[in-house]
């Protein structure tokens, strides 16, 4: 069926959450998996009561707002409820530590704050929230009251709906309207702290127009239907999860469907089965775990099948089985597997496509609102990402022989700037509003975007050749005892640092149950085979050196990624 173009009065969440509200009153939008569902109505009517209980604490237009929690209903409804009344939304990833969070909240001056109740009760062991005019538990929207000792929490939690009765009989209708704020699409809609891999956050400024262009010019990369159903397992405090995971599907009239606890394999597999969802986002790291955990053990059972498997065209065969169980294993229903947030193994992205799997690779920065380019599932190219999106530009700079070079990007859904930081927003704005992406790769003749890795992550080579670790890492990655690895330079020696998979190591080594000495030499053994294993498949300046193993888990950031600056 046809999908028709949603064409928005003006680039404001406010018109788009008008529009859908009006479009698609009576279906549901957000959930919990096995929950009742809430209407876009619904969804109105709390938005409103939210409205009436910032207007009632003293929360104007332009005001910040902090929002500190994990993914539920009532997040959508907040974000909703600060962002069209003209104030100012602060999401904060629950990754973040609670003194992170708290710097955060001081930084962007938040006059009120929504947290979870999980997030506030690990905030009360430490310190109290910063001076502000309104403090909520989102759960419920339970209003606090503060008190000097932050401890006796149970004495401090009012039924906040004696303050909205109180705030409802304050406003009359007229007032309201007195009240309502024009919103213009380059006002200030979000302030983003970003995870970051290199170092402190930084406050990416997104303008209405930058979050509702990019939910906007999605609909010309793909189809989403009122009837499609999304599964939200990324934090909503994400870019990537909020424009992409909820406002183009409230755009659409789609619904969303939350978690209630942590994604495990097994939770995430039942709620699969439960929502049987149209549309899942998600990170490299989920899909190459399930390929590596899931899949290809069942291609290395036995000698016969692995021999099989072994040439392309039973690989293929196989593959394509394997898919259609991963399909069904997913909810039977899923058309748009989409990945974001870094690069997916060449190694998985080749089953994926054998196994013909809805999967997509879409690209983009916390800076860029965030998608930037992409493609959908039926026109993917092995290893690239796709074009940019309709109405956005790409320049690539600085390019070397082989065309590759560094990527800048321009349109509507570029960031106003950094938040109190114009030096940092100079460094990576040119006057003509570019936006340098620090993203190295180039552009065939298709236009696809195809990503060799981050400027500033490069080795240069003793001769003067352009490392890329991310390169390296994917094909280290591959290996079935290694769950994750980072190459850096060390002092001229080009190292990679190897964290492995134990429970893979005892299940077919036995590893455990060898002496210490024989571990350590087993351990080195296979570090060794792994580096000369890399080295045939990189070219013979991207060859490995020395090999460490990595004791303990990288630190990560909310999406995945390892935090380099900790390391190199």
């Amino acid at each position: 069926m046809d999908k028709e173009f949603i064409k928005l009065p003006e680039l404001t969440l406010k018109a788009l959450f008008d529009y859908s509200v009006a479009t698609y009153a009576n279906r549901p939008v957000v959930q919990f998996v096995d929950d009742e569902a809430i209407t876009y109505r619904q969804l109105a009517q709390n938005v409103e009561i939210i409205q009436e209980m910032l207007r009632a604490y003293g929360i104007e237009p332009g005001d910040r707002v902090a929002l500190y929690s994990e993914n539920m209903p009532n997040w959508a409804a907040v974000y909703f409820a600060v962002t069209t009344m003209g104030a100012v939304i602060v999401p904060i990833l629950p990754d973040f530590h609670t003194s992170e969070a708290m710097h955060i909240a001081v930084h962007a001056e938040c006059k009120a704050a929504f947290i979870s109740q999980k997030l506030f009760e690990t905030m009360l062991d430490e310190t109290q929230p910063p001076a502000m005019n309104l403090l909520v538990i989102l759960d419920r929207l339970l209003i606090l009251k503060k008190l000097s000792t932050p401890s006796k929490m149970d004495q401090v939690i009012k039924k906040s709906g004696e303050h909205l009765n109180k705030a409802m009989e304050k406003m009359g209708k007229e007032k309201k309207e007195e009240m309502e704020h024009v919103i213009q699409e380059d006002d200030l809609a979000a302030i983003i702290y970003t995870s970051g891999t290199t170092g402190s956050s930084k406050g990416v400024m997104l303008s209405h127009k930058n979050i509702t262009f990019d939910a906007s010019a999605s609909q010309l990369v793909v189809d989403i239907y009122k009837e499609d159903r999304f599964l939200s397992i990324l934090p909503l405090a994400h870019t990537y999860e909020c424009t992409v995971g909820m406002v183009i599907p409230v755009l659409n009239g789609a619904s969303i469907h939350y978690i209630q606890k942590p994604p495990t394999p097994t939770i995430l597999l039942k709620a699969m089965a439960s929502v049987k969802p149209d549309f899942i986002l998600t990170v490299p790291l989920v899909i190459e775990k399930i390929y590596k955990n899931k899949i290809l053990p069942n291609f290395q059972k036995n000698l016969l099948v692995k021999m099989f498997y072994a040439i392309p065209f039973f690989r293929k065969k196989l593959n394509k089985i394997a898919g259609k169980k991963l399909i069904e294993s997913f909810g039977g229903q899923v058309r748009f597997f989409g990945i974001g947030g870094a690069s997916v193994s060449p190694t998985v992205e080749k089953f994926l496509r054998e196994a013909e799997f809805p999967y997509c690779i879409g690209y983009g920065l916390t800076e860029t609102a965030p998608f930037l380019a992409g493609t959908n599932p039926t026109k993917t190219k092995y290893k690239a990402i796709g074009p940019v999106i309709p109405g956005t530009k790409f320049d690539l700079r600085d390019k070397n022989d082989e065309g590759i070079g560094t990527l800048w990007a321009k349109g509507p859904n570029i960031m106003m700037g950094y938040y109190k930081d114009p030096e940092k927003t100079a460094e990576v704005m040119d006057d003509d509003g570019w936006f340098n992406t620090e993203d190295i790769g180039y552009l065939d003749e298709d236009g696809y975007f195809f990503m060799s890795g981050r400027a500033k992550n490069i080795i240069v080579g003793s001769s003067g050749e352009n490392i890329y670790p991310e390169q390296i890492e994917a094909t280290i990655n591959a290996n079935n005892f290694v769950a994750d690895s980072l190459v850096l330079d060390n002092e001229g020696v080009l190292t990679a640092r190897i964290y492995l998979d134990y429970d893979k190591l005892d299940k077919i080594l036995g590893i455990k149950h060898k002496s210490e000495t024989k571990t350590h030499a087993k351990v080195a053994e296979l570090l060794e085979e792994i580096r000369v294993e890399v080295n045939k498949s990189v070219s013979s300046f991207s060859r490995i050196k020395k090999v460490i193993e990595q004791r303990e888990e990288f630190i990560k950031t909310p999406t995945k990624k390892i935090k380099r600056y900790l390391y190199v």
